[in-house]
């Protein structure tokens, strides 16, 4: 019987990608070495998840599989390596926004000199001089990609970049040091180092905005970990205390947390009692009250109480080392969106090189005396002309633009790939608290059975009890004066108990005040009654004979939450909510926001688990959130937004953040999206149709007709006209109404 040999699927970063076809490359390289069963690199987020064989291959095989081809495998996973790894991310950055600076800086005076200035004295050698530092400088990465992809049979962007400035650059310094070449021929020696330079410096522009939208994809894993505490104090040998590394930690080790600090790992409590908060976890806004038995999770934050528990699930095991691993995996599972123009580039190079090369040879067979100068000339015009610089900013213009549009009305946008693919969205899930909801429990109503005379020593019980809940109550009295109480008892889980004046009060639940044997006046029981159905909680005021208050706290919607709904369904985007609530708030909740679609008692991996759901019937997917509860399934989503008062892991997953936390800027977040693509989908067009008409034209397909031959200075301003449009175009969605 043969037996299956083990495989490791492990994720790695990889530095050096600078376009979509570049993932591409990579991933056949990776996927052609011996021992590697299974490969997916992700262009947006710079990574490789391999599925291999350890004893076939090793990380270190294949990281020299890559630097083979000009790219690299980060196969050191420490901390130390991490952040060296984002110290190079924002020094490439810092790399490439010089060389756009500086090229921008050389190309002005250059086109100045280009287009308007030819004639005055050695124009061509300033020109010349301008031109080398952006071409052979600043624009060396794309000679030197285009190599190494040219070794290996591939071409893209950085292939057709490097054949179109070279030509022309090479062309224009043959015509600068041999004019007489061309002036023997009857025809005059033209320079193209304002085109070669130009081309060089708009595609610095898009590559630096690309970099800028990848720059934060490691925050979110950093901040989830941060969750974690560095160190922990074990109980050993009953009393004695000992602080040993997170690391140490073993399962079955009895642990002390001290009020105010974090869980350090699963476990269940053995003694004490305390209120945990879980908002990050569970993503409630109340803190959980944890007793003997009670489970605690890692990452929470003890409140007021000294708990002892034992540890049952340590390392990777715990729920929050499950909710990162589940957000890294989401993240690396998305395919990269292919860019249109890499798409392009791949046949784009290919026939455009194709039909230079004809053309050169059409015209030396056919073009009688003259037919190599006419030849080259048209090879270099068409060259010129066919540079992709129109096809490069077609969507870099556009999504700038649309980045900015968004911040000036209160949507931060975080990459280029969710503005264009949110277009698309048919389907968005919410989560309830605090997206659809406020996110924190306030009092909404008090009903007093007489009158409120005793309202200052429920003010002063509510000062001095644990129980989250009394928090709201003293925000919501606080113009009320305290008293001294003669004497105060908190009962944990139950309520709180005082004596005032000789006289005993009790704040608690239903249950609690029950107990005590009071009498409930029918009016305080039916109001009671009544806010229950509206979802709210009820907490009972009391002192030894009756009911003297009833107080309602619920987390309350959103003003404009219910609008927003609205809006969605009017923009055919069916919204769906879940929720770790109750059965019976989430029905109110969505009842009252007009939510048809809703699921109760949802976990963190269950939301995930939903969108994923809804992605393989064939939805695009938004999801909305604002907690850690939320980060997986955000991840997951394929358009993600996070609330701006959320939390600060939710906002690093999202590639979206709403500064307003207003649930209206989701369907103008979407509007926003409709019209950039729209413009995109606009510039890319006449991009294509300078392309189709130009390039015919440099070759010379109207010479055997009217003898016209496209000169290669208007082929070059005529490449320079096309971006100025698009540019122009792109500009107009800035005055558009969201």
């Amino acid at each position: 019987m043969q037996v299956q040999e083990q495989t490791i699927k492990k994720t790695f970063p990889i530095t050096g990608l600078s376009c979509a076809s570049c993932a591409v490359s990579a991933e056949s390289m990776l996927g052609a070495t011996p021992g590697v069963l299974h490969v997916g690199v992700n262009f947006a987020n710079s990574s490789a998840t391999v599925e291999y064989q350890p004893t076939v291959v090793s990380p270190e095989n294949l990281k020299s599989a890559l630097q083979s081809i000009g790219y690299d495998l980060v196969t050191d996973d420490s901390e130390a390596a991490a952040e060296a790894l984002e110290d190079l991310h924002q020094q490439n950055f810092r790399t490439l926004k010089r060389k756009a600076v500086w090229s921008i800086v050389f190309s002005i005076p250059l086109v100045i000199i280009g287009m308007f200035l030819m004639n005055i004295p050695y124009a061509n050698y300033i020109m010349w001089a301008l031109a080398t530092p952006v071409v052979l400088i600043f624009g060396r990465q794309f000679f030197v990609n285009a190599w190494r992809q040219a070794t290996h049979g591939n071409a893209n962007m950085d292939t057709l970049v490097a054949l179109s400035t070279s030509i022309a650059y090479i062309f224009s310094v043959f015509n600068t040091l041999n004019p007489e070449f061309w002036h023997s021929r009857g025809l005059h020696a033209h320079v193209y180092f304002e085109a070669a330079a130009v081309v060089i410096t708009f595609i610095l522009l898009g590559r630096l905005l690309e970099e800028k939208a990848k720059s934060n994809t490691s925050s979110a894993i950093k901040k989830l970990i941060g969750l974690q505490p560095k160190t922990v104090t074990v109980i050993r040998n009953e009393d004695e205390t000992v602080e040993i590394p997170l690391s140490q930690v073993q399962v079955n080790d009895l642990i002390l947390v001290k009020p105010g600090e974090k869980i350090p790992v699963d476990g269940k409590v053995i003694s004490g009692s305390s209120y945990i908060d879980e908002s990050m976890i569970s993503g409630e806004p109340l803190p959980v009250l944890k007793e003997a038995d009670a489970e605690v999770f890692a990452g929470t934050i003890n409140q007021k109480g000294v708990i002892r528990f034992r540890a049952t699930k340590v390392g990777g095991d715990t729920m929050l080392a499950q909710i990162i691993k589940l957000v890294q995996e989401a993240q690396g599972s998305k395919a990269p969106v292919q860019k249109l123009v890499d798409k392009i580039a791949g046949i784009f190079v290919p026939v455009v090189t194709g039909i230079a090369l004809l053309t050169m040879i059409v015209w030396v067979i056919l073009g009688g005396d003259n037919g190599f100068t006419q030849g080259l000339l048209a090879m270099v015009t068409v060259l010129v002309i066919a540079c992709p610089c129109a096809l490069g900013l077609a969507t870099p213009t556009a999504i700038m633009v649309g980045v900015g549009k968004g911040a000036e009305n209160g949507l931060l946008i975080k990459d280029a790939e969710s503005l264009e693919l949110a277009h698309k969205v048919d389907a968005i899930v919410l989560d309830k608290t605090g997206t659809i909801t406020e996110g924190k429990p306030e009092v909404t109503d008090i009903l007093w059975a007489v009158n409120n005379e005793t309202a200052a020593v429920l003010y002063s019980m509510e000062q001095q009890s644990e129980h989250p809940l009394a928090t709201a109550v003293v925000k919501y009295m606080d113009n009320v004066k305290p008293v001294t109480l003669e004497y105060f008892n908190s009962i944990t889980g139950k309520g709180v108990e005082a004596k005032y004046n000789g006289k005993k009060y009790f704040v608690g639940s239903r249950a609690y005040i029950d107990a005590q044997k009071v009498t409930v006046p029918a009016t305080l029981e039916e109001k009671s009654r009544q806010w229950l159905q509206n979802a709210a909680t009820v907490i009972w005021f009391a002192n030894q004979e009756q009911v003297l208050a009833v107080i309602a706290i619920a987390d309350k919607i959103k003003t404009t939450s219910v609008a927003a709904v609205a809006k969605l369904q009017e923009m055919g985007v069916t919204v769906y909510m879940l929720t770790g609530d109750n059965e019976q708030t989430a029905a109110i909740v969505a009842a009252k926001t007009g939510i048809t679609h809703f699921k109760a008692g949802v976990l963190p991996s269950d939301k995930a688990a939903f969108v994923k759901e809804l992605q393989q019937q064939g939805h695009v997917v938004a999801m909305a959130g604002d907690g850690i509860n939320d980060s997986h399934a955000l991840a997951q989503a394929d358009v993600s937004i996070a609330m701006g008062k959320g939390t600060d892991i939710a906002m690093d997953v999202a590639r979206m953040t709403l500064i307003s936390s207003d649930l209206l800027q989701v369907p103008k977040a979407i509007k926003l999206s409709r019209q950039t693509v729209k413009l995109i989908r606009q510039n890319l067009f006449w991009a294509f149709i300078y392309n189709l008409i130009g390039i015919p034209l440099a070759a010379g397909v109207l010479y055997p007709i009217n003898g016209f031959q496209l000169d290669p200075m208007i082929a070059g301003a005529a490449m320079a006209l096309s971006s100025v449009s698009v540019v122009s175009n792109s500009l107009r969605l800035k005055y558009a109404k969201l």
